[in-house]
């Protein structure tokens, strides 16, 4: 079987094929969102061929354009094109799965233990190397974010603004006026966007034509917006309802993947809700990061520590369906939203912006850091394996680990 057409993808996919395939892939996926592109192009398209190159790069092109994590999105998107919307939730599901029960477990243990000496002198190894790893990631999208002066202004003005002043509404309002401002200031500049057109619609909602599904998941979407926007008075009462509201929206107005998403959860659940201290947030990110899949499943660590298993299904749940859907939703649309120069421009600023946002959270979790010349050593040690030697994050977080017990 070299290709699928036409809606045959339906009778030749099973679920369970799919969702087999999925779980496989979360359970290795091992360096970011693009070692996790990258494995499920290797399975999808080049050895089970159940897609063509060209699909699957309209569904990256359209994943980075749209806000939330860019691998799951497209992992959502390819259960989409083949089995229609249960495929996405099979897809979705299974690819996040290995991560979460990982990251559950580890959270249980660090909660349970994590104020012994040997346990505090580990996560003193593992905040120097998270601030590394935030400010490669920042480094590494520099080249894509920073294309002239502009960009580095905005880029520099945003992290400053968050450094010196903070806090929820100001990185919402960053976010906001660096899009409206690259409208004003990339006006007549030639789009950066190559995406190409839509492939045929095969299944889901894009059967539909609009129709009442489309029309349902426009509302939701909607939905999670005001709900996260709009302060809703007693909503703590309800087990893990605070924290579905607060992780679908963040996950609705970020933009570029996992590390773009540490500023604001952030500045939300450790200096504005205060569930979480900031050293326990940096061994959330560091947690995330020794687990396959994406990072944005140390959701899980934040939830458990607010309302237990519960909590970490409704955090983990929130943080990635909402931007799925929107995913699934606008692949009808894929042509327009990917040429369209307005989308084009608000990104250039947006990017910007987001660029100095991450570097501003790498200098917030790397304050936390022991005043020990340990902590130099890691984070310079950190930034020699990932820029120089391209070492594995996930050798890089237990490495940092057995460096805090050494040397702290």
């Amino acid at each position: 079987m070299n290709e699928l057409d036409g809606d045959s993808s339906e009778d030749r996919v099973p679920l369970l094929l799919l969702g087999w395939t999925f779980l496989r892939i979360g359970a290795t996926a091992f360096g970011g969102f693009m070692a996790l592109v990258s494995v499920v192009r290797n399975i999808v398209v080049e050895r089970k061929k159940l897609l063509r190159d060209e699909e699957l790069m309209d569904g990256i092109s359209l994943a980075t354009i749209l806000p939330g994590p860019v691998a799951i999105n497209v992992v959502a998107y390819v259960g989409y094109k083949l089995r229609g919307g249960i495929g996405a939730v099979v897809c979705a599901t299974a690819v996040i799965l290995p991560s979460f029960v990982l990251l559950v477990g580890f959270s249980i243990a660090y909660l349970e233990w994590g104020q012994l000496p040997v346990v505090d002198k580990a996560v003193a190894g593992f905040v120097p190397a998270v601030a590394a790893i935030i400010l490669n990631a920042a480094w590494g999208m520099r080249k894509q974010a920073l294309a002239g002066v502009p960009e580095i202004l905005i880029a520099a003005v945003a992290g400053g603004l968050m450094v010196t002043v903070g806090g929820f509404y100001l990185t919402l309002g960053i976010v906001i006026g660096s899009g409206l401002l690259g409208l004003v200031l990339f006006a007549g500049a030639p789009p950066s966007g190559n995406g190409a057109a839509a492939p045929k619609p095969r299944s889901g909602l894009a059967k539909t034509g609009g129709g009442w599904a489309w029309g349902l998941a426009v509302a939701l979407l909607l939905g999670f917006l005001l709900l996260f926007l709009i302060p809703i008075p007693g909503l703590s009462r309800y087990p893990g309802a605070d924290l579905f509201v607060t992780f679908s929206g963040m996950s609705l107005i970020l933009f570029g993947g996992g590390f773009v998403f540490i500023p604001l959860i952030q500045a939300i659940v450790v200096e504005g809700l205060q569930w979480v201290s900031q050293t326990e947030f940096a061994s959330a990110i560091a947690l995330g990061q020794i687990t396959p899949g994406p990072i944005l499943i140390s959701a899980a660590f934040i939830g458990y520590k607010v309302h237990g298993l519960l909590g970490a299904f409704v955090a983990t749940f929130a943080i990635f369906f909402p931007p799925a859907l929107l995913m699934v939703t606008a692949s009808r649309a894929l042509e327009k939203i990917n040429h369209s120069p307005i989308i084009q421009r608000s990104l250039r600023g947006i990017r910007a912006a987001v660029l100095g946002l991450i570097a501003s959270a790498a200098l917030v979790v790397g304050q936390t850091a022991q005043a020990h010349w340990a902590s130099a050593a890691i984070l310079a040690a950190t930034l020699i394996a990932l820029i120089r030697f391209r070492v594995e994050v996930a050798l890089i977080i237990p490495a940092a680990g057995i460096a805090g017990l050494i040397l702290f």
